[in-house]
């Protein structure tokens, strides 16, 4: 069964910005997990594209705004393709039955700080941000920063910032400090746009029982990713081994707070059976084995389109 579906993390545009040469469009296998065809395959009715500075590249405005540049260039022209910057947009692209896109910022880094640079990002579209990636910057430590602090001064500014302006926080690649100083400071639910349970897989990247309650209790959101190794420490890993974390989640009663971040692009390793978009309907059915179909439709896409629609700017 073939359930629409929303995914709240890839990396497209990462790729784009170091080979301009790549194509949303491509047609079969190629370079790229996340294409326009394969997001029609998957029956998308949303997806994220994060806006993502690899090390290869100066992490400044100019390559922010080249990443929104082939967004607009590369991605919305696509004739089901809508940018999502309301909840109004959001409603129209469901209506009409189109595939919403929508930007996010994963890492602060390039912003330096500039709040007047974040808002012009916030005028061309992007409405989330994660404050780091994996290290430290100017606004918080990552995952993998050895001193595993939390935020900066100019960090708890951001979050007021983003919470005025109406970004979502995305608290994946945050220290636990970080976690849970972002959740004391912000007056708006949060995101855990691509993270597991530490609890099966141990990788920092994922997120304690406490993170998880908490995030539900906030009535966030916490995306079921596909990177192999945050889904199972002795890889290979499977979609039974997926559907572990989905079940530990829901245990902890946040059915109704799970979602999707594939994190497709941004892996170089792939659960078996989970290479692309238009395979994620074996998620689906193997949800379908388990549970009604009204939680599995929740999980795929309903639980972030609720989100959403109450979240966005209107």
């Amino acid at each position: 069964m073939v359930m629409r579906t929303a995914d709240f993390h890839c990396d497209v545009l990462a790729k784009m910005l170091t080979d301009e040469t790549v194509d949303f469009g491509q047609r079969g296998n190629g370079p790229l997990d996340v294409t326009y065809e394969r997001l029609l395959q998957a029956n998308s009715v949303f997806q994220t594209f994060a806006i993502y500075i690899p090390s290869s590249c100066e992490s400044n405005a100019g390559s922010l705004l080249r990443s929104i540049d082939l967004f607009y260039r590369r991605v919305i022209p696509h004739p089901q393709i809508e940018l999502i910057q309301t909840s109004a947009d959001l409603q129209r692209t469901l209506t009409n039955g189109k595939i919403g896109a929508m930007l996010s910022l994963e890492g602060a880094d390039a912003l330096q700080g500039d709040f007047t640079l974040l808002r012009i990002l916030y005028y061309l579209g992007v409405r989330a941000l994660g404050l780091t990636w994996n290290e430290a910057n100017w606004a918080a430590d990552g995952v993998m920063e050895p001193r595993q602090g939390g935020l900066s001064s100019k960090g708890v500014q951001l979050v007021a910032e983003c919470n005025r302006l109406g970004i979502m926080l995305d608290v994946s690649h945050l220290t636990d400090q970080g976690f849970w100083e972002v959740l004391g400071l912000t007056r708006k639910p949060v995101i855990a746009s691509h993270s597991n349970a530490r609890a099966l897989c141990s990788h920092p990247r994922n997120l304690s029982d406490d993170q998880i309650s908490a995030l539900i209790a906030a009535d966030g959101r916490i995306g079921i990713t596909y990177v192999p190794w945050f889904v199972e420490e002795q890889e290979p890993a499977t979609i039974d081994d997926l559907l572990r974390h989905i079940e530990h989640i829901c245990s902890l009663g946040g059915q109704h707070h799970l979602m999707l971040g594939s994190d497709f692009d941004g892996i170089d390793r792939h659960v078996q059976g989970l290479r692309h978009p238009a395979e994620v309907y074996q998620v689906t059915e193997a949800l379908l084995r388990r549970y009604d179909q009204s939680l599995v439709a929740g999980i795929m896409s309903d639980n972030a389109i609720r989100f959403l629609l109450a979240h966005l700017p209107k």
